[in-house]
């Protein structure tokens, strides 16, 4: 499904957003910068088209390495990487969350944006997560939620589920790709939920900002 719609990814993203990934991405880098530095070695899991992994080195200007099991997500990445002349300093590699190929404490940081839901098994990629991640390092999870607020719950329900897949089917040629995203999201288990997947993995939460009204979390937490 990611490599069918890999091409239109980015313009979707921002479309449909209404350009907010964009911000949220900048809170999930701003907390990123206060617990690593130019000597971090930081992995983005399930990277896509690589907007947080290019924007991480930018901001924190350390080595990255992004991952993802999309080849084709991953070539729109490395064209995005050339075109930015930042092949030395990001690297790229097709991999599943769930057999991770690095070994145990190997980054400072690992963090992934929007990726987690996308988990065959949700409890096995936390756990690879943390087991790459240094004692004392950081896991930074930038992930959609669900507003609970009224009445801005029952409009995003609405745009989420009615308008959203019709004009993400449109310009993608994939409609089931675009109803599979507000599915995956309804069914996440976020909030205090996702939490306890995370301590269950091994890290210890430090904090979580809802931003937009809820639409979108960021889960800060450290591997014991």
């Amino acid at each position: 499904m990611f490599n069918t719609i890999a091409p239109k990814y980015d313009l979707l993203n921002h479309l449909l957003s209404m350009g907010i990934d964009k911000y949220w991405r900048r809170i999930t880098i701003k907390q990123l910068r206060r617990v690593t530095d130019a000597g971090s070695r930081i992995l983005d899991m399930a990277t896509g088209t690589g907007d947080l992994a290019i924007k991480i080195h930018e901001k924190i200007k350390c080595k990255v390495i992004g991952a993802d099991i999309s080849a084709q997500m991953l070539d729109v990445a490395r064209q995005k990487i050339a075109a930015k002349k930042l092949d030395g300093h990001i690297t790229l590699t097709e991999a599943d969350s769930e057999n991770i190929p690095f070994d145990t404490g190997t980054f400072d940081a690992v963090s992934v944006a929007f990726g987690v839901r996308n988990y065959e098994n949700l409890d096995a990629g936390l756990r690879e997560m943390t087991r790459v991640t240094k004692n004392g390092g950081h896991i930074a999870i930038l992930e959609f939620s669900k507003p609970r607020t009224f009445p801005f719950k029952q409009l995003y329900l609405f745009y989420f589920k009615n308008i959203l897949p019709r004009l993400g089917g449109l310009i993608s040629k994939d409609r089931k790709a675009y109803e599979y995203l507000p599915e995956s999201v309804l069914q996440f288990p976020d909030g205090k939920d996702f939490e306890k997947h995370l301590e269950a993995a091994g890290a210890k939460m430090c904090r979580r900002i809802s931003m937009t009204c809820g639409i979108a979390t960021l889960y800060l937490a450290q591997k014991q």
